[in-house]
């Protein structure tokens, strides 16, 4: 198990996909519409900090709990482009690409969550 949330595969993606978005965002013209423009950074933002947040809590349970938040904001920013491709504020190309890597956090969140449940670990909480 990692001995930090820095070191797992999802936050690490989860970083990238803040970083790609915030830098897609200030290019594009989703910057012209706040409201979608700061729910869109929200939501990337709440993957990886909830990946971190439930890292800490130092059990399994919770978080479980906090990757399923996380899994719900891969979700809502997935949509949340969908409303970008339907507003034409960004290309059918742009949408593909963040959308297909949306898909791929959503599965490995799902991953890592099936890979806790099945785990005899149960974090440092509870020992």
């Amino acid at each position: 198990m990692a001995k930090s949330f820095e070191e797992l595969e999802v936050w690490k993606l989860a970083i990238e996909m803040d970083k790609k978005v915030f830098k897609f965002i200030q290019e594009s013209r989703i910057k012209t519409d706040f409201a979608l423009r700061d729910q869109m950074l929200r939501s990337c933002g709440s993957i990886a900090d909830n990946i971190a947040e439930g890292f800490e809590r130092g059990g399994n349970k919770e978080f479980m709990q906090f990757l399923f938040i996380a899994k719900g904001s891969c979700g809502e920013l997935r949509s949340q482009f969908q409303r970008s491709l339907n507003r034409e504020l960004i290309a059918k190309e742009e949408f593909d690409l963040f959308y297909n890597a949306c898909k791929i956090l959503s599965v490995k969140l799902s991953n890592l969550i099936s890979h806790i449940k099945s785990s005899e670990f149960k974090g440092n909480k509870y020992t």
